[in-house]
């Protein structure tokens, strides 16, 4: 495996507020949709088993427990007070290592708007560090009394829905002003720096997420980031943990397991859907990365939904 980032509990009186604040909407176990549409509160009273799910740009934090995402062959701890930025859309492992019903995992999600991130880092004046610091599709970083302080406002301002639609937007561009000036601010500027190979992988990811029931040309791909097929692929793998043909793999049966959970329709359709013409290669595949044959595998997620 690779490197273990540590966890700093020096952040755990600081993360008190947020993990308030989090309770204090997440009243149940699950993961809850906000009035805010890029706020998602999360709440889980014991350990999860682990989780395959595409990660997609946005700010983590956790209030209180413990999480693992394993990125490729990198195991990612974090827990209270500590944040995690992720730049890229990327196929994760993640569970809670650490919750109870007396201490339940807490925790939110902000996804953040890749636009709004490019025109405030040409808005503002920035050092030029990222070209020194090498680009990561996650980072740990722990939050300062500022952040935290954004993250607080932003969920209490769920009990004043007549202020969200002027306020919410302000709060949430303080925050992406704050993580472009913080600890996470070279990754965001990678983002950012046009022609670098982080953004054109970037567009080959979001191409990838629209079009993945396609038959896959990686030739093609590498052509539009303005690569060789050989560099391309080496980036590709080294900013997502995986090869171009296993991430549209991974988005197709992510696809098919939520179209089984949400539209109650068999393996057979569902892997038609996502682009399968052999449903025993869907099957193989399917129980591959889940663990379990499609029907087995979604009789088991309800069981979680309905026990959780």
């Amino acid at each position: 495996m690779g490197r273990r980032l540590p966890l700093n509990d020096a952040a755990l009186p600081a993360a008190a507020g947020l993990a308030c604040a989090v309770a204090s909407f997440a009243h149940s176990d699950g993961d809850h949709a906000t009035a805010i549409p890029a706020l998602s509160l999360h709440r889980r009273k014991g350990p999860t088993e682990p989780l395959h799910c595409i990660y997609s740009l946005g700010l983590g934090a956790v209030a209180q427990g413990h999480k693992q995402v394993l990125l490729g062959g990198e195991v990612i701890n974090y827990g209270p007070g500590q944040s995690m930025l992720t730049t890229i859309d990327v196929p994760v492992i993640s569970h809670v290592t650490h919750a109870s019903v007396r201490e339940p995992f807490l925790g939110m999600m902000l996804t953040l708007d890749s636009r709004q991130i490019v025109q405030l880092a040409a808005e503002m004046q920035l050092p030029h560090s990222a070209k020194q610091i090498a680009y990561r599709p996650i980072t740990i970083e722990t939050l300062d009394e500022f952040l935290l302080d954004d993250l607080v406002r932003l969920i209490k301002l769920l009990d004043k829905p007549g202020l969200l639609p002027q306020l919410a937007p302000l709060i949430q561009q303080e925050i992406i002003i704050r993580l472009m000036a913080g600890p996470h601010g070279p990754q965001l500027q990678h983002l950012a720096a046009h022609g670098s190979p982080s953004q054109q992988i970037a567009k080959s990811v979001a191409w990838l997420k629209l079009n993945f029931t396609q038959a896959l040309q990686v030739d093609d791909l590498a052509a539009r980031a303005h690569m060789s097929p050989s560099t391309f692929r080496q980036h590709f793998r080294a900013i997502t943990g995986t090869s171009p043909l296993q991430y549209q793999k991974q988005l197709r049966l992510q696809e098919a397991r939520q179209l089984m959970l949400s539209q109650n329709i068999d393996a057979g359709n569902a892997g038609g859907r996502v682009g399968y013409e052999s449903a025993s290669q869907f099957s193989r595949e399917y129980s591959r990365l889940f663990g379990a044959p499609p029907r087995q595998d979604v009789r088991r997620m309800r069981m979680t939904q309905l026990h959780g």
